[in-house]
């Protein structure tokens, strides 16, 4: 996982509420758990004008031009911006993973979905709450200044606009931990590979007859 501590990124606005998973990445892509390959399929149904499939190359399918992602400039960004209650439905995590493999490195929203915000820790995606107020000033930024670029400081908890102002958001300190070491679940764990190697070799002393092969 990619360790986030500075980022400094293109944002794209998102101006929906209630954008659930089956939106982010829909359930005919969900075949794989690969975790990456889902980029070009992020928002598939809203980015193409045909029905897309696992076994077709993007490169030749007709775009929305109207999409956000599909406009020249809001090629390339980094950050998310949407509305409330971003990633809800269903538990899948390939909408995460989707996020990622486009290119985002974090989403600005005034809530998520419980499990969404979950994975997005997870997997290297960092989830930003900002109130009404702050998400309404990004909003307004980005239609004055289209090409607008952010700063997002993990360690400070801050988004720094263009102008030099701060926003601040909470985080939890262990997931804030995590993602600027690039820590996931196995990460974590391999942190203890000598401990869990002791643990194991003692058990086989202890109780070898817990370890013999079944003939």
């Amino acid at each position: 996982m990619e360790a986030f501590t500075l980022v400094r990124g293109l944002i794209a606005p998102l101006p929906y509420a209630n954008v659930d998973t089956d939106a982010i990445i829909p359930k005919q892509f969900l075949k794989s758990i690969k975790r990456t390959g889902f980029g070009p399929n992020l928002f598939d149904s809203w980015r193409y004008l045909d029905e897309g499939s696992p076994d077709k190359d993007c490169h030749n399918r007709p775009i929305n031009s109207d999409f956000v992602l599909n406009q020249p400039q809001y090629k390339d960004a980094k950050i998310l911006l949407a509305q409330k209650n971003f990633g809800c439905g269903s538990s899948r995590e390939h909408a995460v993973w989707a996020l990622v493999d486009y290119g985002f490195r974090a989403v600005i929203a005034p809530s998520f979905a419980e499990i969404f915000y979950n994975n997005a820790f997870k997997n290297g995606l960092l989830p930003i709450i900002l109130n009404e107020g702050d998400i309404n000033k990004l909003f307004q930024l980005t239609e004055m200044q289209p090409h607008c670029d952010l700063t997002i400081d993990l360690p400070a908890q801050e988004v720094i606009l263009p102008t030099g102002e701060a926003l601040f958001f909470e985080v939890d300190e262990f997931r804030k931990h995590c993602l600027s070491k690039g820590l996931d679940d196995i990460g974590l764990t391999l942190q203890y590979v000598n401990e869990i190697r002791a643990y194991e070799a003692q058990k086989k002393l202890e109780t070898p007859w817990l370890f013999q092969k079944l003939g």
